[in-house]
């Protein structure tokens, strides 16, 4: 099961740019549909459970 953190690293349209935050792997591209509502730039993201929350 796959488990981790990233930051929105840049909002493109429809699209947000991921970085995990462990520096593992490139950035990851994702429709902004599958995120919560309200990320920005900066936010930080939990992914767990084919899911994305919000974190502080």
């Amino acid at each position: 099961m796959l488990v981790c953190d990233y930051i929105v690293k840049q909002i493109d349209g429809e699209y947000a740019h991921l970085q995990n935050l462990d520096g593992s792997e490139e950035d990851k591209l994702v429709a902004r549909a599958l995120l919560p509502n309200g990320i920005a730039e900066g936010t930080k993201l939990h992914y767990e459970l084919l899911q994305y929350e919000i974190i502080q």
